[in-house]
Formats: structure tokens, C-alpha cells, sequence
């Protein structure tokens, strides 16, 4: 701070926060102290208002900007945003199943990667995604295709007949794909009838639950919950994720995995 300066008002501090938010996505203390010329006690306090708001989380040293969802991409609007990220992402998960595991992929272009990425044998896989059905012809993978209601926007089953079947099975591991995942809201889609498929999924796992996302859906919330952050074991993201939000996930019990540390620790194993 300078003396003699006048100092900006809370009000006016957090509108110039919120308009670096929009501009930036993420922030550091140490700059907006910079910039609004005041301490950076002043700016975690400020910081504190804003979350309340639901405008910001904060992380480690800065913020990052609440996205808030209001509808449901189209299923190829969704499959053409950050391909490569959701390719690493799925090659990162598929690297975690075991042989003989029975697993859980709900809707999404996330986990259709993660399908497409499987290489352990004697697999089961049951799903609501009617993409990851129509790949498993020539897949040596005993697949549970779910009854429902076809979602054109999602290319996936929904409703009362998918969620009775998913009650009478039970995995040993859960790759759940979200639009939005958040310290705090959770995990969150736009869809209630989606969000119940990926909670009943959650429900009946026997083992770990791996959320897969890419960097666009951290800090991401939408209308409906899945579950808090304390019912899954880990998030599979890629390095567009910010190490402030990486580090408020992991103090969360979250294990955070980047799908291109993964990739390279597993190709530099051998396997």
C-alpha cells in the first residue's frame, strides 16, 4: 500500500476481483495486493466475502472463478471440447483397472475414452452410454447395456428402469464423468436424470470411486448434485487443472491424478 493513497472500497475491490476473475478464470493474493494497492490480509478477507457469495473459490495463494452451468452441451458440442485432454484422461484411467474388475462408466465423451482405453481382460462393464455399447462389439468385455429413456444430448439411458438395474448389481470401481466438480458443491450435472444414474453408481461401488474430468469442469457448478467430494476416492484430470485448486482437492481426501504425470510414470515402468 501507499500512503497518502486513497484506498478503494470493499465494494469497489470486489467488482475489479470479480472482473480479473472473468478475464483470468484464476487469480493470485499477491497480485490482486498489487493491483488494488492493499495488504494481502485485505484480499483474503475479500476473497472469504466472495466465496460466501458463490462467485470464487478460494485456493492456495489466489482464487479460481465459480462457472456456473445452466444447460447441457450437446452430446458433439461436448465430444469436440479439449479431445486430447479427455484422451489422456481416459488412457490415465484405463491404466488403474485390474483384470476381472466389474466397472461403472455413466454417460459422457469422458468415459467413452476411458473405454476405448481398457486393456485389462476378463472385464465386466455395465453403463447407461449407448456410445460405449455400440464400441463393444469387438471388445472382449461382458457389457450391461441399462433399459431407459434415451437422452439424445447425452447419447445415454436415464430413469427408473436404468437406475432398478444398476440396484441389482455392484462394481468394484466407479469412472463417473461430471459437468462440474467443486470444494464447494461437489459434483454436479444439469440434468437431475443423469445426476441420479451417477449417484446410484456411486451408491453401489464396491472399491474406488474415480471422477474422470477435464481442466473445463473444476470449479464448474450446475443445477443438480451428484455427491459431495467425501464419497469419491480420486479425480483423473489433466494438467490444465491449477495446482492451488490440485492441492484444496487433496486436502479434501481427494487423490488428484494428471493424466500426463500417470501416462509417463506408467510408460517409464515399463507397463
Amino acid at each position: 500500500m501507499v500512503p497518502g493513497v486513497e484506498q478503494p472500497l470493499p465494494a469497489e475491490r470486489h467488482r475489479r476481483i470479480q472482473e480479473l476473475l472473468r478475464e483470468h478464470r484464476v487469480v493470485r493474493v499477491s497480485v490482486l495486493s498489487e493491483q488494488l494497492g492493499v495488504s494481502e490480509v485485505t484480499v483474503r478477507r475479500d476473497l472469504e466475502v466472495l466465496e460466501r457469495r458463490g462467485m470464487l473459490e478460494r485456493t492456495h495463494g489466489g482464487a479460481v472463478a465459480t462457472q456456473w452451468m445452466r444447460a447441457e452441451p450437446a452430446y458433439l458440442e461436448a465430444a469436440s471440447t479439449n479431445p486430447a485432454e479427455k484422451r489422456l484422461i481416459g488412457a490415465a484411467a484405463a491404466t488403474l483397472v485390474e483384470p476381472g474388475d466389474a466397472l461403472y462408466l455413466n454417460g459422457g465423451t469422458t468415459t467413452l475414452q476411458v473405454f476405448r482405453h481398457l486393456r485389462a481382460t476378463g472385464l465386466k462393464v455395465a453403463t447407461n452410454h449407448v456410445g460405449i455399447a455400440l464400441e463393444a462389439a469387438d471388445r472382449d468385455v461382458e457389457l450391461l447395456l441399462l433399459g431407459g429413456h434415451y437422452r439424445a444430448p447425452s447419447n445415454s439411458v436415464v430413469g427408473p428402469f436404468a437406475t432398478e438395474a444398476l440396484r441389482r448389481t455392484h462394481a468394484t470401481k466407479a469412472f463417473i464423468g461430471v459437468e462440474g466438480i467443486s470444494v464447494g458443491s461437489g459434483l454436479t450435472t444439469p440434468v437431475a436424470a443423469e445426476a441420479e444414474i451417477a449417484r446410484v453408481m456411486i451408491e453401489q461401488t464396491r472399491g474406488r470411486v474415480l471422477v474422470v474430468a477435464d481442466h473445463s469442469k473444476i470449479g464448474t457448478v450446475a443445477d443438480f448434485v451428484i455427491a459431495p467430494l467425501e464419497e469419491i476416492d480420486a479425480l483423473i484430470v489433466d494438467e490444465g487443472c491449477s495446482e492451488g485448486y490440485r492441492q484444496r482437492l487433496t486436502e479434501a481426501g481427494i487423490e488428484v491424478i494428471v493424466a500426463a504425470d500417470r501416462a509417463s510414470a506408467v510408460s517409464g515402468g515399463g507397463g
